[in-house]
């Protein structure tokens, strides 16, 4: 078990949620040396133009390596009927307990005109955060050990006020250097983003370029603490390099 153990886990309700919202955090820290891992809550499928959900999963392999991701766990929920549910809770947390991240990075908010199962996706990661680290309830969990995950941060699908990066605890992280790995596994997706699908590629980049540019940077994805950002230096947590 210890050498399966992530650093960070990155949870989408479909293959594609992760690279859109924090594929360059991923490869950002994945460069930086971290085991990043993935868990999507479901295969996405169906969908319009993908006639058969291996496809989908081969997709999502590929634009893993993209993101130098190490591990990705596509569970066995239903798409389109993903609900916050209690045996939906227990199958995230068994895969927290299994890898032990010390983040977690779950979406963030709800996605109107959108998949309802993005919001559901955000109950049961935070849920799943919770039991990972219960006590004296191990036959819900196969006896896999407790966990205790170190810190939460919301990922956006969306670019709205309350995700702007200008709001409380929140944080523009700074995906120069890998904003181009992040586009290239969002384009592994060619069932998802066909050629009459290209402006979400444009929208992206304009989000991404957009939120770098009121920090400073060239690019960058917002990220939001639940908790409060703790710091025992002021000076060296507000300074930039």
């Amino acid at each position: 078990m210890n050498n399966e153990q992530l650093d960070v886990i990155a949870v989408g309700a479909h293959p594609d949620d992760c690279e859109i919202g924090c594929g360059g955090t991923i490869a950002k820290l994945a460069k930086q040396g971290l085991r990043v891992g993935i868990i999507d809550l479901t295969d996405g499928e169906p969908t319009p133009l993908c006639d058969d959900p291996a496809i989908r999963v081969a997709e999502a392999q590929a634009a893993a390596e993209k993101l130098g991701a190490v591990k990705r766990i596509i569970l066995e929920l239903p798409n389109r009927r993903l609900f916050d549910s209690f045996e939906a809770r227990v199958e995230l947390a068994k895969q927290f307990r299994i890898y032990r991240p010390k983040l977690v990075l779950g979406i963030g908010g709800k996605t109107p005109l959108a998949s309802p199962d993005h919001w559901q996706a955000m109950q049961i990661t935070d849920a799943a955060i919770f039991y990972s680290r219960l006590t004296k309830w191990d036959e819900q969990f196969d006896n896999l050990p407790v966990h205790r995950i170190s810190r939460q941060l919301y990922y956006s699908l969306l670019f709205n006020g309350d995700f702007s990066g200008v709001g409380p605890k929140q944080i523009v992280h700074d995906i120069s250097d890998t904003f181009d790995a992040k586009m290239d596994s969002i384009r592994c997706y060619a069932t998802q983003f066909p050629p009459e699908k290209q402006s979400v590629f444009e929208r992206v980049e304009h989000i991404a370029k957009s939120c770098g540019l009121a920090a400073g940077f060239a690019a960058g994805e917002v990220l939001t603490s639940p908790s409060p950002i703790a710091s025992q230096n002021l000076f060296e947590t507000l300074m930039l390099n």
